[in-house]
Protein backbone atom coordinates (compact mmCIF):
# COMPACT_ATOMS: atom_id res chain seq x y z
CA UNK A 1 0.00 0.00 0.00
CA UNK A 2 2.92 2.72 -1.14
CA UNK A 3 -0.34 5.41 -1.57
CA UNK A 4 -1.57 4.57 2.16
CA UNK A 5 2.03 4.71 3.68
CA UNK A 6 3.05 8.03 1.93
CA UNK A 7 -0.07 9.75 3.20
CA UNK A 8 0.48 8.29 6.55
CA UNK A 9 3.82 9.70 6.94
CA UNK A 10 2.80 13.24 5.37
CA UNK A 11 0.20 13.15 8.23
CA UNK A 12 -2.63 13.33 6.11
CA UNK A 13 -4.04 10.08 7.08
CA UNK A 14 -4.32 8.48 10.65
CA UNK A 15 -3.02 5.72 11.61
CA UNK A 16 -6.80 4.24 12.91
CA UNK A 17 -7.64 5.66 9.45
CA UNK A 18 -4.88 3.18 7.76
CA UNK A 19 -5.66 0.48 9.79
CA UNK A 20 -9.52 1.39 8.87
CA UNK A 21 -9.01 1.01 5.35
CA UNK A 22 -6.76 -1.18 5.00
CA UNK A 23 -8.63 -4.03 3.72
CA UNK A 24 -10.31 -2.61 0.90
CA UNK A 25 -7.08 -0.52 -0.47
CA UNK A 26 -5.56 -2.71 -2.88
CA UNK A 27 -4.20 -2.44 -6.42
CA UNK A 28 -7.02 0.26 -8.49
CA UNK A 29 -8.79 0.97 -5.18
CA UNK A 30 -6.11 2.36 -3.09
CA UNK A 31 -5.75 5.95 -4.59
CA UNK A 32 -10.06 6.49 -4.15
CA UNK A 33 -9.23 5.28 -0.34
CA UNK A 34 -7.05 7.34 0.39
CA UNK A 35 -8.96 10.42 -0.69
CA UNK A 36 -11.53 9.20 1.58
CA UNK A 37 -9.29 8.62 4.74
CA UNK A 38 -8.23 11.83 4.27
CA UNK A 39 -11.22 13.70 3.99
CA UNK A 40 -13.89 11.70 6.43
CA UNK A 41 -14.24 10.40 9.59
CA UNK A 42 -13.08 7.13 11.05
CA UNK A 43 -16.54 6.43 11.84
CA UNK A 44 -17.85 7.22 8.06
CA UNK A 45 -14.79 5.03 6.81
CA UNK A 46 -16.29 1.96 9.13
CA UNK A 47 -19.56 2.15 7.23
CA UNK A 48 -18.08 2.99 4.19
CA UNK A 49 -15.52 -0.44 4.48
CA UNK A 50 -18.30 -2.82 5.61
CA UNK A 51 -20.56 -1.82 3.01
CA UNK A 52 -17.46 -2.81 0.59
CA UNK A 53 -18.07 -6.05 1.73
CA UNK A 54 -14.47 -6.22 4.31
CA UNK A 55 -14.74 -6.20 7.71
CA UNK A 56 -14.60 -2.66 9.66
CA UNK A 57 -14.50 -0.68 12.73
CA UNK A 58 -12.63 -2.68 15.70
CA UNK A 59 -11.03 -5.49 15.05
CA UNK A 60 -12.15 -8.09 17.05
CA UNK A 61 -8.78 -8.14 19.49
CA UNK A 62 -10.32 -4.21 20.63
CA UNK A 63 -13.38 -5.32 21.92
CA UNK A 64 -13.11 -7.51 24.95
CA UNK A 65 -15.20 -8.85 27.72
CA UNK A 66 -14.92 -9.61 31.45
CA UNK A 67 -15.96 -12.93 32.46
CA UNK A 68 -15.79 -14.71 35.45
CA UNK A 69 -17.74 -17.99 37.03
CA UNK A 70 -17.11 -19.79 40.46
CA UNK A 71 -15.83 -23.22 40.01
CA UNK A 72 -15.56 -26.08 42.08
CA UNK A 73 -12.25 -28.13 42.89
CA UNK A 74 -13.74 -30.89 40.64
CA UNK A 75 -14.97 -28.34 37.97
CA UNK A 76 -11.73 -26.49 37.90
CA UNK A 77 -10.20 -29.89 37.03
CA UNK A 78 -11.77 -30.69 34.59
CA UNK A 79 -10.97 -27.39 32.91
CA UNK A 80 -7.71 -27.51 33.21
CA UNK A 81 -7.38 -31.14 31.70
CA UNK A 82 -8.93 -29.89 28.39
CA UNK A 83 -7.06 -26.29 28.71
CA UNK A 84 -4.03 -27.97 28.37
CA UNK A 85 -5.23 -30.23 25.80
CA UNK A 86 -6.28 -27.95 24.03
CA UNK A 87 -2.78 -26.31 23.92
CA UNK A 88 -1.13 -29.53 22.94
CA UNK A 89 -3.32 -29.07 19.70
CA UNK A 90 -3.00 -25.76 19.19
CA UNK A 91 0.43 -24.56 20.50
CA UNK A 92 1.96 -24.13 24.08
CA UNK A 93 1.62 -20.28 23.05
CA UNK A 94 -1.56 -20.13 22.54
CA UNK A 95 -3.56 -18.06 24.48
CA UNK A 96 -6.68 -18.74 26.82
CA UNK A 97 -9.46 -17.22 24.82
CA UNK A 98 -8.28 -19.43 21.67
CA UNK A 99 -7.90 -22.44 23.86
CA UNK A 100 -11.53 -21.75 25.49
CA UNK A 101 -12.80 -20.84 21.57
CA UNK A 102 -11.44 -24.69 20.98
CA UNK A 103 -13.41 -26.03 23.34
CA UNK A 104 -16.73 -24.76 23.06
CA UNK A 105 -16.93 -25.02 18.77
CA UNK A 106 -16.02 -28.62 19.50
CA UNK A 107 -19.32 -29.13 22.15
CA UNK A 108 -21.40 -26.87 20.04
CA UNK A 109 -20.32 -29.01 16.82
CA UNK A 110 -21.50 -32.35 18.58
CA UNK A 111 -24.93 -30.74 20.11
CA UNK A 112 -26.13 -28.45 17.17
CA UNK A 113 -29.84 -29.75 18.69
CA UNK A 114 -28.60 -27.58 21.66
CA UNK A 115 -28.01 -24.26 19.95
CA UNK A 116 -30.47 -21.41 20.69
CA UNK A 117 -32.89 -20.62 18.54
CA UNK A 118 -34.00 -17.01 16.62
CA UNK A 119 -34.68 -14.50 19.26
CA UNK A 120 -33.08 -17.34 22.33
CA UNK A 121 -29.19 -16.72 23.41
CA UNK A 122 -26.87 -13.87 23.16
CA UNK A 123 -28.07 -10.94 21.57
CA UNK A 124 -31.76 -11.78 21.71
CA UNK A 125 -31.95 -9.19 25.14
CA UNK A 126 -31.69 -11.63 27.54
CA UNK A 127 -28.83 -11.19 30.22
CA UNK A 128 -26.13 -14.15 29.68
CA UNK A 129 -25.59 -15.82 32.68
CA UNK A 130 -21.77 -16.09 31.66
CA UNK A 131 -19.55 -13.17 30.24
CA UNK A 132 -22.61 -10.58 30.30
CA UNK A 133 -22.05 -7.85 27.86
CA UNK A 134 -23.78 -4.27 27.42
CA UNK A 135 -24.67 -3.54 23.67
CA UNK A 136 -23.53 -0.25 22.27
CA UNK A 137 -26.41 1.90 22.83
CA UNK A 138 -27.90 2.20 19.93
CA UNK A 139 -28.37 6.22 19.63
CA UNK A 140 -24.20 6.57 20.69
CA UNK A 141 -23.50 5.96 16.46
CA UNK A 142 -26.92 8.06 15.57
CA UNK A 143 -24.86 10.88 18.14
CA UNK A 144 -21.22 10.93 16.32
CA UNK A 145 -23.15 11.36 12.89
CA UNK A 146 -24.59 14.02 14.38
CA UNK A 147 -22.15 15.64 16.29
CA UNK A 148 -19.85 15.44 12.79
CA UNK A 149 -22.28 17.89 10.81
CA UNK A 150 -22.52 19.77 13.69
CA UNK A 151 -19.32 20.69 13.66
CA UNK A 152 -17.85 20.42 10.76
CA UNK A 153 -16.04 17.56 11.40
CA UNK A 154 -14.43 19.40 14.31
CA UNK A 155 -12.98 22.13 11.60
CA UNK A 156 -13.23 24.64 14.68
CA UNK A 157 -10.10 22.64 16.20
CA UNK A 158 -6.52 23.71 14.98
CA UNK A 159 -4.27 21.24 12.55
CA UNK A 160 -1.02 19.62 14.38
CA UNK A 161 0.97 19.68 11.91
CA UNK A 162 2.76 16.05 11.91
CA UNK A 163 5.77 15.51 14.00
CA UNK A 164 8.64 14.47 12.07
CA UNK A 165 10.36 10.98 12.45
CA UNK A 166 14.22 10.97 13.53
CA UNK A 167 16.40 10.01 10.79
CA UNK A 168 18.38 6.30 10.91
CA UNK A 169 21.33 5.65 9.43
CA UNK A 170 20.55 3.91 5.98
CA UNK A 171 23.37 1.16 6.37
CA UNK A 172 21.16 -0.51 9.09
CA UNK A 173 19.37 -2.53 6.56
CA UNK A 174 22.01 -4.22 5.84
CA UNK A 175 23.65 -4.35 9.32
CA UNK A 176 20.87 -6.67 11.63
CA UNK A 177 23.24 -4.63 14.56
CA UNK A 178 23.11 -1.08 14.11
CA UNK A 179 19.19 -2.06 12.80
CA UNK A 180 18.74 -3.45 17.08
CA UNK A 181 20.43 -0.43 18.09
CA UNK A 182 18.11 1.98 16.24
CA UNK A 183 15.11 0.12 16.79
CA UNK A 184 16.14 0.30 20.67
CA UNK A 185 16.51 4.39 20.11
CA UNK A 186 13.34 4.45 18.74
CA UNK A 187 11.57 2.64 21.13
CA UNK A 188 13.08 4.41 23.95
CA UNK A 189 11.80 7.36 22.61
CA UNK A 190 8.90 6.19 21.91
CA UNK A 191 8.65 4.99 25.72
CA UNK A 192 9.03 8.42 26.83
CA UNK A 193 6.53 10.18 24.79
CA UNK A 194 3.77 7.11 26.01
CA UNK A 195 4.67 9.10 29.65
CA UNK A 196 3.66 11.99 27.94
CA UNK A 197 0.43 11.02 26.36
CA UNK A 198 -0.65 9.18 29.06
CA UNK A 199 -0.41 12.18 31.18
CA UNK A 200 -1.99 14.29 28.74
CA UNK A 201 -4.93 11.96 28.11
CA UNK A 202 -5.76 11.38 31.63
CA UNK A 203 -6.84 15.69 31.93
CA UNK A 204 -8.71 15.24 28.66
CA UNK A 205 -10.62 12.70 30.09
CA UNK A 206 -10.45 14.17 33.51
CA UNK A 207 -11.39 17.56 32.63
CA UNK A 208 -14.10 16.17 29.88
CA UNK A 209 -12.06 17.95 27.53
CA UNK A 210 -13.18 15.82 24.87
CA UNK A 211 -16.77 16.64 25.70
CA UNK A 212 -16.32 20.87 25.63
CA UNK A 213 -14.41 19.27 21.57
CA UNK A 214 -18.09 18.08 20.38
CA UNK A 215 -16.82 14.34 20.73
CA UNK A 216 -19.81 12.11 21.56
CA UNK A 217 -17.77 9.74 24.35
CA UNK A 218 -13.54 9.60 25.20
CA UNK A 219 -13.69 6.86 22.49
CA UNK A 220 -15.09 8.63 20.11
CA UNK A 221 -12.49 11.77 20.52
CA UNK A 222 -9.61 8.83 20.86
CA UNK A 223 -10.81 7.43 17.27
CA UNK A 224 -11.53 10.75 15.42
CA UNK A 225 -8.70 13.36 16.81
CA UNK A 226 -5.81 11.19 18.10
CA UNK A 227 -6.50 8.55 15.36
CA UNK A 228 -5.33 6.11 17.93
CA UNK A 229 -7.46 2.97 19.11
CA UNK A 230 -9.47 4.37 22.65
CA UNK A 231 -7.80 1.01 24.24
CA UNK A 232 -4.39 1.76 23.36
CA UNK A 233 -5.03 5.62 25.12
CA UNK A 234 -7.14 4.08 28.33
CA UNK A 235 -3.87 1.77 28.90
CA UNK A 236 -1.68 4.64 28.94
CA UNK A 237 -4.39 6.71 31.36
CA UNK A 238 -4.30 3.66 33.95
CA UNK A 239 -0.38 3.13 34.06
CA UNK A 240 -0.70 7.58 34.57
CA UNK A 241 -3.04 7.02 37.48
CA UNK A 242 -0.64 4.08 38.92
CA UNK A 243 2.14 6.35 38.39
CA UNK A 244 1.02 8.70 40.68
CA UNK A 245 0.23 5.91 43.72
CA UNK A 246 3.60 4.22 42.81
CA UNK A 247 6.24 7.55 42.06
CA UNK A 248 8.57 4.84 42.69
CA UNK A 249 7.61 3.18 39.61
CA UNK A 250 7.71 6.41 37.77
CA UNK A 251 11.32 7.06 38.26
CA UNK A 252 12.10 3.36 37.30
CA UNK A 253 10.99 3.72 33.90
CA UNK A 254 12.81 7.50 33.99
CA UNK A 255 15.97 6.22 34.93
CA UNK A 256 15.81 3.39 32.00
CA UNK A 257 15.34 0.29 34.68
CA UNK A 258 11.98 -0.51 32.85
CA UNK A 259 10.84 -0.29 29.57
CA UNK A 260 7.28 1.24 29.10
CA UNK A 261 5.75 -2.15 28.78
CA UNK A 262 7.04 -3.82 32.17
CA UNK A 263 6.42 -0.78 33.66
CA UNK A 264 2.77 -1.28 32.82
CA UNK A 265 2.79 -4.89 33.80
CA UNK A 266 4.77 -4.11 37.00
CA UNK A 267 1.83 -1.58 37.53
CA UNK A 268 -0.99 -4.07 37.27
CA UNK A 269 0.07 -6.40 40.39
CA UNK A 270 2.47 -4.27 42.80
CA UNK A 271 1.46 -1.24 45.90
CA UNK A 272 3.22 -0.12 48.12
CA UNK A 273 4.78 -2.87 50.18
CA UNK A 274 5.77 -4.75 47.27
CA UNK A 275 6.53 -2.60 44.79
CA UNK A 276 10.53 -2.71 44.77
CA UNK A 277 10.32 -6.96 44.82
CA UNK A 278 8.53 -6.42 41.30
CA UNK A 279 10.98 -3.75 39.75
CA UNK A 280 13.96 -6.47 40.91
CA UNK A 281 12.35 -8.80 38.90
CA UNK A 282 11.41 -7.49 36.01
CA UNK A 283 14.98 -6.24 35.66
CA UNK A 284 16.11 -9.37 36.01
CA UNK A 285 13.20 -11.04 33.55
CA UNK A 286 12.23 -10.50 30.04
CA UNK A 287 8.71 -9.04 29.58
CA UNK A 288 7.15 -12.08 28.41
CA UNK A 289 8.84 -14.02 31.41
CA UNK A 290 7.16 -11.42 33.52
CA UNK A 291 4.40 -11.41 31.85
CA UNK A 292 3.72 -15.34 32.82
CA UNK A 293 4.84 -14.82 36.10
CA UNK A 294 2.44 -12.46 36.82
CA UNK A 295 -0.22 -14.84 35.29
CA UNK A 296 0.83 -17.44 37.17
CA UNK A 297 0.42 -15.53 40.26
CA UNK A 298 -3.09 -14.83 39.72
CA UNK A 299 -3.46 -17.99 38.27
CA UNK A 300 -2.81 -19.55 42.19
CA UNK A 301 -5.24 -16.44 43.76
CA UNK A 302 -8.41 -17.48 41.79
CA UNK A 303 -8.02 -21.34 42.66
CA UNK A 304 -7.40 -20.15 46.65
CA UNK A 305 -10.87 -18.16 45.76
CA UNK A 306 -12.27 -21.07 43.49
CA UNK A 307 -12.79 -18.66 40.84
CA UNK A 308 -12.17 -18.18 36.94
CA UNK A 309 -11.64 -14.63 36.03
CA UNK A 310 -9.97 -14.03 32.18
CA UNK A 311 -10.96 -11.29 29.28
CA UNK A 312 -12.02 -12.56 25.78
CA UNK A 313 -12.34 -11.17 22.81
CA UNK A 314 -16.46 -10.16 22.45
CA UNK A 315 -16.72 -12.83 19.61
CA UNK A 316 -15.32 -15.43 21.89
CA UNK A 317 -17.81 -14.52 24.90
CA UNK A 318 -21.01 -14.72 22.89
CA UNK A 319 -19.71 -18.26 21.90
CA UNK A 320 -19.21 -19.44 25.33
CA UNK A 321 -22.94 -18.06 26.08
CA UNK A 322 -24.33 -20.02 22.94
CA UNK A 323 -22.23 -23.04 24.59
CA UNK A 324 -23.55 -22.88 27.90
CA UNK A 325 -26.65 -22.31 26.73
CA UNK A 326 -26.86 -25.34 24.80
CA UNK A 327 -24.89 -27.83 27.74
CA UNK A 328 -28.35 -26.76 29.82
CA UNK A 329 -30.89 -27.85 26.83
CA UNK A 330 -28.90 -31.01 26.47
CA UNK A 331 -28.85 -31.32 30.45
CA UNK A 332 -32.21 -30.73 30.52
CA UNK A 333 -32.13 -28.24 33.06
CA UNK A 334 -30.77 -25.20 34.71
CA UNK A 335 -26.58 -25.67 35.13
CA UNK A 336 -24.30 -22.92 36.92
CA UNK A 337 -21.89 -21.48 34.93
CA UNK A 338 -19.24 -24.11 36.62
CA UNK A 339 -21.14 -26.95 36.01
CA UNK A 340 -21.44 -25.84 32.06
CA UNK A 341 -17.84 -25.43 31.83
CA UNK A 342 -17.36 -28.90 33.62
CA UNK A 343 -19.85 -30.69 30.89
CA UNK A 344 -17.92 -28.76 28.00
CA UNK A 345 -13.79 -29.26 29.27
CA UNK A 346 -15.13 -32.75 29.70
CA UNK A 347 -16.37 -33.69 26.26
CA UNK A 348 -13.57 -31.97 24.46
CA UNK A 349 -11.27 -34.06 26.70
CA UNK A 350 -13.29 -37.37 25.69
CA UNK A 351 -12.91 -36.46 22.04
CA UNK A 352 -9.34 -35.23 21.67
CA UNK A 353 -7.40 -37.36 23.97
CA UNK A 354 -6.87 -40.19 22.15
CA UNK A 355 -5.12 -38.00 19.54
CA UNK A 356 -2.31 -36.89 21.96
CA UNK A 357 0.64 -39.18 21.73
CA UNK A 358 3.23 -39.77 24.32
CA UNK A 359 6.81 -39.75 22.39
CA UNK A 360 9.88 -38.78 23.63
CA UNK A 361 9.77 -35.35 22.16
CA UNK A 362 6.08 -34.56 23.60
CA UNK A 363 7.62 -35.50 27.27
CA UNK A 364 10.06 -33.00 26.84
CA UNK A 365 8.26 -30.36 25.53
CA UNK A 366 5.02 -31.24 28.16
CA UNK A 367 8.31 -30.61 30.85
CA UNK A 368 8.57 -27.30 29.76
CA UNK A 369 5.45 -26.36 29.31
CA UNK A 370 5.42 -26.73 25.32
CA UNK A 371 7.62 -23.58 25.37
CA UNK A 372 10.81 -22.49 23.32
CA UNK A 373 13.51 -22.33 25.94
CA UNK A 374 16.02 -20.16 24.53
CA UNK A 375 15.45 -16.71 26.90
CA UNK A 376 12.98 -14.47 25.56
CA UNK A 377 11.07 -16.21 22.99
CA UNK A 378 7.42 -16.33 23.49
CA UNK A 379 7.03 -19.11 20.40
CA UNK A 380 5.71 -23.07 21.08
CA UNK A 381 8.47 -25.10 21.23
CA UNK A 382 7.99 -28.09 18.30
CA UNK A 383 11.16 -29.59 18.41
CA UNK A 384 13.40 -31.69 21.52
CA UNK A 385 16.93 -30.42 21.20
CA UNK A 386 19.80 -32.07 22.08
CA UNK A 387 21.95 -29.60 24.47
CA UNK A 388 25.17 -31.66 23.31
CA UNK A 389 24.27 -33.19 19.62
CA UNK A 390 24.38 -36.68 19.01
CA UNK A 391 26.86 -36.55 16.26
CA UNK A 392 29.00 -35.64 19.49
CA UNK A 393 28.27 -37.96 21.33
CA UNK A 394 25.25 -36.69 22.94
CA UNK A 395 22.34 -39.10 23.99
CA UNK A 396 18.48 -39.03 24.77
CA UNK A 397 18.27 -38.25 28.38
CA UNK A 398 15.75 -35.54 29.25
CA UNK A 399 18.52 -33.66 30.60
CA UNK A 400 20.51 -33.47 27.09
CA UNK A 401 16.64 -32.64 25.68
CA UNK A 402 15.10 -29.16 25.81
CA UNK A 403 12.28 -27.81 23.98
CA UNK A 404 12.46 -25.00 21.00
CA UNK A 405 10.72 -23.34 18.12
CA UNK A 406 11.69 -24.34 14.42
CA UNK A 407 12.94 -20.43 14.20
CA UNK A 408 15.58 -20.69 16.92
CA UNK A 409 16.44 -24.54 16.65
CA UNK A 410 16.83 -24.74 12.88
CA UNK A 411 18.19 -21.36 12.09
CA UNK A 412 19.55 -20.25 15.43
CA UNK A 413 21.59 -23.51 16.91
CA UNK A 414 22.09 -25.08 13.79
CA UNK A 415 23.19 -21.98 12.32
CA UNK A 416 25.78 -21.13 14.98
CA UNK A 417 24.27 -18.17 16.34
CA UNK A 418 23.13 -19.46 19.62
CA UNK A 419 25.10 -21.94 21.68
CA UNK A 420 23.97 -23.95 24.86
CA UNK A 421 25.47 -26.09 27.47
CA UNK A 422 24.83 -27.57 30.73
CA UNK A 423 21.86 -29.56 31.66
CA UNK A 424 17.95 -29.42 30.97
CA UNK A 425 15.56 -28.04 32.36
CA UNK A 426 16.93 -25.77 35.22
CA UNK A 427 20.65 -25.42 34.45
CA UNK A 428 21.34 -24.51 30.90
CA UNK A 429 23.39 -21.27 30.34
CA UNK A 430 22.81 -19.86 26.37
CA UNK A 431 24.85 -17.09 24.34
CA UNK A 432 22.84 -15.70 22.29
CA UNK A 433 23.79 -13.44 18.87
CA UNK A 434 26.94 -15.65 18.26
CA UNK A 435 29.70 -13.61 15.58
CA UNK A 436 32.82 -14.67 14.57
CA UNK A 437 35.44 -12.54 16.16
CA UNK A 438 33.02 -10.66 18.73
CA UNK A 439 31.38 -11.29 21.91
CA UNK A 440 27.77 -12.88 22.04
CA UNK A 441 24.97 -10.30 22.57
CA UNK A 442 23.90 -11.88 25.45
CA UNK A 443 25.60 -14.67 27.82
CA UNK A 444 25.21 -16.51 30.60
CA UNK A 445 21.55 -16.11 30.30
CA UNK A 446 20.04 -19.33 32.78
CA UNK A 447 16.55 -20.43 31.37
CA UNK A 448 13.88 -20.65 33.91
CA UNK A 449 11.67 -24.65 32.56
CA UNK A 450 9.63 -23.41 36.13
CA UNK A 451 7.77 -20.28 36.86
CA UNK A 452 8.96 -18.11 39.60
CA UNK A 453 7.82 -17.04 43.13
CA UNK A 454 5.45 -14.04 43.37
CA UNK A 455 7.15 -11.17 44.63
CA UNK A 456 5.06 -11.52 48.08
CA UNK A 457 6.42 -15.11 48.93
Amino acid sequence: RPLLRAAVRAGHVSTRSALTVLPVARGDDEAAWVARARTETVRALEAAVRTAGAPGGETPAERWDDVFAPLSPEQREAFDEAIELAGSHLGAASPLWQRIEALCEEFLSAHPEGLPEPGEGPGAGKTPAFGARWPVEPWLEAAKEALEREYGRWSFLDEVAPVAAPPTDAGARSDPFQLDEDLRRLVALRDRWDEVLGRLAMLARLLGLWRDMGFASFSHYCSERLGMSSRTVEQRVALERRFFALPALRQALRDGRLSYEKARLVASVADDRTLDGWIRRAEAATCIALRREIDGGRDAQMRARRELEFRLPAEVADLVVSAFFAARRVAGRHLAPGECLRAISRHFVEIWRETSRTTRARKILARDRGLCQVPGCSRAAVHAHHVQFRSLGGGDEPENLVAACTFHHLHGVHAGYVNVSGQAPDRLRWQLGVRAGRAPLLENWTAHARPVASATS
